[in-house]
């Protein structure tokens, strides 16, 4: 193995899909999670890929006493990426308390735990929130930070000054990757997006309706200055995120960083409205979905894309996988999830 990587929400969405391709590049992952909004299942999922399965620990990162006692125990680390977060933008407005106390506790204490023991490399999942609604598109890297229209992309733009902050003072490097909307799912069919509850995120909402788990689907607001209306983001494959965080925990372990605190987009510089990815699910699975507008949602901004040519240029790191391969592959693990998490279910 190249090094011991611990992942915290390991078991969430991306951080599922980062351990498999941590796995497949030879790392050993250490797995941390709440199971607050996922489920320990999911190493099933990732064992029938890699044919291994990963070493578990379940911590709250938010609670301090938890947090010092798992390190305590953990042994060599050789790097950190971040996840573990709540993530859900209309939930944050609803609860902006819970969504700091949970973002900002946890990386603090993880920070302080690093410092103490000298782990010395951190990959932070960060997001294109803290770009609020910009100026331009493509959206850079260089573009001007701003205060976020939701309480979870505050903990993000937050964050990040908190670790451009311990960076700055103690023996750190970090690598903050502002990604923009994940969807997809492995292609295995064996691990994906599998919320708890009501899905906060589009494709969940999508595939659960095609599956006549939803009723129909709310599209917030049609009357955004977009090309039919309704938001513009910019979708990336789940795997084509987990490979960008691989690549970057590479770098800093073999110290190939040039800067102690390094910023990357993550994206595929292409946008799509609401509507324009529900009728490519609608083109690639042939169901036609029950869907309506409904008024705009709050902390929603009109359109963001990113322009990822520095990541490109310095990480060597491309997104391969279109729309098309996004909706099937989320299809397909919908039509997948009770076959392998039958037991959730029942």
């Amino acid at each position: 193995m190249k090094a011991r990587i611990l992942v915290t929400g390991g078991t969430g969405y991306i951080g599922s899909h980062t351990v498999v391709e941590l796995i497949q590049a030879g790392y050993e992952p250490i797995i941390v999670d709440s199971l607050e909004n996922s489920y320990l299942q999911v190493l099933d999922g990732i064992e029938k890929i890699t044919g291994i399965r990963p070493e578990f620990h379940k911590v709250n990162l938010r609670i301090k006493k938890e947090t010092e006692d798992f390190f305590n125990t953990i042994g060599n680390i050789d790097g950190v990426i971040h996840f573990a977060a709540f993530k859900a933008v209309g939930e944050s407005v609803s609860h902006p308390l819970s969504y700091y106390e949970n973002n900002l506790n946890s990386l603090i204490y993880l920070i302080q735990e690093m410092v103490q023991r000298g782990i010395k490399n951190i990959v932070f999942s960060s997001s294109c929130t803290v770009y609020a609604q910009p100026d331009q598109l493509p959206v850079s890297e260089q573009a001007e930070i701003r205060k976020p229209y939701s309480p979870y992309g505050n903990t993000k733009k937050i964050s990040e000054e908190i670790i451009e902050d311990a960076v700055n003072t103690y023996p750190l490097n970090a690598i903050s990757l502002r990604y923009f909307n994940p969807i997809g799912a492995h292609p295995s069919a064996c691990i994906g997006e599998l919320p708890q509850g009501i899905p906060n995120n589009l494709m969940p909402y999508i595939t659960q309706t095609a599956k006549g788990i939803r009723k129909k689907i709310t599209v917030f607001g049609n009357d955004y200055p977009t090309p039919d209306g309704t938001c513009v983001r910019d979708y990336i494959h789940v795997v084509d995120l987990a490979k960008a965080h691989v690549i970057a925990i590479e770098r800093l372990v073999s110290q190939k960083n040039a800067t102690k605190y390094e910023v990357f987009n993550l994206g595929t510089g292409r946008g799509y409205t609401v509507l324009e990815v529900i009728h490519a699910f609608e083109r690639q699975t042939g169901i036609k979905l029950n869907y309506e507008i409904g008024p705009r949602r709050s902390g929603d901004v009109a359109a963001i894309y990113a322009d990822t040519s520095f990541a490109t240029n310095v990480l060597g790191w491309v997104a391969e996988r279109d729309i098309d391969n996004m909706v099937i592959t989320s299809w397909r693990w919908e039509e997948n999830i009770r076959n392998i998490y039958g037991s959730l279910f029942n």
